[in-house]
């Protein structure tokens, strides 16, 4: 499968529906995020290695749960579990230069992967920082929109708090993918969909 080929996958299948999530897929190249041995598999769908037992995610979780957090231009998004960098890129291209975007990564060798991936384009308003040992960067937000790419036991109450009120988290939890309102400052609603696997969310 080629570029265009995942593309009308993906939108045939009703997965990518968004006219700026599409247009992301299209300019933000996957190939541009994946160790150079998997060349020949980039366009599949499924997860790949990327080193340190962490992967990148297959494209159709990625449209999926870009389609739930609803990223808007101008919006300021906190990625969590950068990783490679494909996701805090796509989000980058999406808010546009109105926007920014922070994408944090605990493993300092997928940090600095990350970022060398990210300098493939020219945004001024994309940065991967080395997480430390609080969760997020609450010194960076409130955020508009948070997106998590790995596995929580539970909805983190630290990164409720770096949400604005109004905001939406996306973030797997165990075995399900939750979208998170934040209604208030002390009250959240919760909307659950099953069957995803993803590395632990170390914190």
């Amino acid at each position: 499968m080629n570029k265009k080929e995942l593309i009308f996958f993906l939108t045939r299948n009703n997965i990518l529906k968004t006219k700026s999530i599409i247009q992301a897929f299209e300019k933000i190249d996957r190939k541009d995020f994946i160790l150079k041995k998997y060349t020949n598999e980039v366009y599949n769908d499924y997860p790949l290695d990327i080193g340190f037992n962490q992967t990148i995610s297959q494209p159709s979780t990625v449209a999926f749960m870009l389609e739930l957090l609803s990223p808007k231009k101008g919006d300021k998004i906190l990625d969590v579990g950068s990783g490679s960098g494909w996701t805090t890129t796509l989000l980058g291209y999406i808010v546009g230069g109105e926007g920014k975007v922070c994408g944090v990564e605990l493993i300092p060798d997928l940090v600095l992967f990350g970022r060398a991936n990210l300098e493939k384009y020219d945004f001024k308003n994309v940065k991967i920082y080395q997480a430390t040992k609080d969760l997020g960067l609450k010194d960076k937000g409130p955020f508009d929109k948070i997106l998590v790419s790995a596995s929580a036991r539970d909805v983190p109450e630290e990164l409720v708090n770096q949400l604005k009120v109004g905001g939406t988290m996306v973030i797997p939890i165990q075995d399900s993918i939750f979208r998170i309102f934040k209604k208030s400052r002390k009250q959240i609603e919760k909307e659950k969909i099953p069957g995803f696997i993803f590395v632990p969310l170390i914190y």
